[in-house]
């Protein structure tokens, strides 16, 4: 696969995710602009209505000019009488009250000498919060600020600024339920065409997605539901072929073994009597029996694959010595001056009819199809009994690897001695019996190498039926690559 599979789950949250930003980012643009203009808008309207008020008490202060000391102070006490909390600046600053005194910066000094009205709000920080409206009293070279406290304008924008930050989070934890909610309604067709895939893949071929209404995802479910129908016949169409090629086997092998055992019984008095036939016919009466032999061969093999296929053997479990099983294949076949076996003495709990067949086929092998020194040996490996069949023969092409155990596969016509092509098949079908693990590891000019790993105590297998046995011919087949390419590394 070119990327990474992203999981429904994660891309759930992706999309929440995304919804959230989205929402987030749109309604915090939105609340802080709202917040932004009701903010000024809210000091504005203060200063406006500060700055009226401010004209009318500088009328009403032109009502004590001249402004002597005495009629200064009457200005001034009648103002905070009146709630008004000024400043009077002629000459001296005198605030109408001490604690509102502000400090007059010099630019509002300036605007207010120039005679313009003139304002200066004091920092945020400050309490209380106070706007300064000044100008000149007419009739007068002196200067009244009128002072306004914004406390009340302050907090109330902080309240407003409360009130959208709730609001903001408000609308955050919301979009996020619906992102979550649409996500996952989203989605849920990504997660049952995922489910349906992985049962299809587990072997339930009648998986099937449901179509609901017009949209992409019922096209799609359309669509995998007729992928599905199509994989389902074309694997009951193979299985079925299956079936009948095993019928066939087995058919032919029974029909075949009778008439064989008549031809057996006649080539061995023929070659007994060899010396006897006439020196023109001898090479054609040699042919004869070995083919007759190699037919025999073919036959027993048939019947064995097919008993297999039919899932009728069963495990006659017991001890076995397997350094003295293997000695025993070697020197009972006449291949001790060929072979050399190594290895300890290690016992294991199994079939010996079943491993004696699978050793004698992999020695076979290597004597037959092999070459230079061959080796047979035997280790124990903690809970494993494992059997390297090895030669220094001319190997095996790497495009052969993964198709030795196929059933009439032989690699070339270099490596293809006198057999059935049935052997190292025969040898897998009784080591998946066995509960163990049959590889190949080989390269061109380094020789062969077959590794058989059994357990060392193995339980008997239950009868297979045909589906079983079909499945575990699948399942077969993709560990042989596994093996083999676990092997090739090694």
């Amino acid at each position: 696969m070119a990327g990474r599979a992203v999981s429904p789950g994660r891309l759930r949250r992706r999309l929440t995710i995304a919804f959230v930003l989205v929402a987030g980012v749109s309604a915090g643009l939105l609340a802080g602009g709202t917040g932004l203009l009701l903010r000024q808008s809210w000091w504005d309207a203060s200063l406006h209505e500060a700055a009226a008020d401010a004209r009318y008490q500088l009328v009403l202060a032109g009502q004590f000019v001249p402004l002597t000391e005495q009629r200064s102070t009457e200005l001034l006490t009648s103002f905070e009488a009146s709630g008004r909390h000024v400043v009077l600046v002629d000459g001296p600053s005198r605030p109408s009250h001490p604690a509102y005194a502000p400090v007059l910066g010099t630019r509002l000094r300036a605007t207010v000498a120039g005679g313009q009205l003139g304002y200066q709000r004091s920092a945020p920080a400050e309490r209380p919060r106070l706007l300064v409206v000044g100008g000149r009293v007419p009739g007068s070279t002196a200067e009244l600020y009128v002072l306004t406290v914004e406390d009340d304008v302050a907090s109330d924008l902080a309240q407003l600024r409360t009130a959208l930050l709730a609001g903001w989070v408000l609308v955050v934890l919301l979009a996020a339920g619906v992102g979550h909610a649409l996500a996952r309604r989203t989605l849920e067709p990504v997660g049952r065409a995922s489910r349906a895939a992985q049962a299809l893949t587990e072997g339930l071929l009648a998986t099937r997605l449901p179509v609901r209404g017009r949209d992409e995802f019922s096209a799609w479910a359309a669509s995998f539901n007729e992928m599905a129908e199509a994989l389902e016949s074309k694997i009951a169409a193979l299985s079925a072929a299956q079936a009948r090629e095993r019928r066939f086997t087995a058919d032919v092998a029974h029909e075949l073994r009778t008439p064989v055992t008549a031809l057996v019984a006649a080539a061995s008095l023929l070659r007994e009597h060899l010396d006897q036939v006439p020196d023109e016919a001898r090479p054609a009466a040699r042919l004869l029996v070995g083919d007759v032999v190699r037919l025999r061969r073919l036959v027993e093999d048939l019947m064995e694959i097919s008993q297999l296929d039919a899932g009728r053997e069963r495990l006659a479990l017991r001890p076995v010595d397997a350094l003295a099983l293997l000695r025993g294949i070697v020197a009972t076949r006449g291949w001790s001056d060929r072979v050399l076996v190594d290895g300890g003495p290690v016992s294991l709990h199994t079939d010996p009819r079943r491993l004696e067949r699978v050793l004698a086929n992999l020695v076979s092998n290597a004597v037959e199809h092999g070459g230079g020194e061959i080796r047979a040996a035997v280790t124990g490996s903690g809970p494993c009994v494992v059997f390297e069949v090895s030669d220094q023969g001319p190997g095996i092409p790497a495009a052969h690897l993964s198709r030795v155990f196929d059933r009439f596969h032989k690699v070339d016509p270099s490596r293809s001695a006198p057999g059935s092509g049935l052997g190292l098949a025969i040898a897998w079908e009784h080591t998946a019996l066995l509960g163990g693990a049959l590889s190949v590891r080989s390269g061109p000019d380094s020789g062969t190498c077959f590794r058989l790993e059994l357990p060392a105590s193995a339980r008997v297998e239950p009868q297979r039926d045909d589906g079983a046995q079909q499945h575990r011919d699948d399942g077969a087949q993709r560990h042989t690559g596994a093996a083999t390419a676990a092997d090739g590394a090694r």
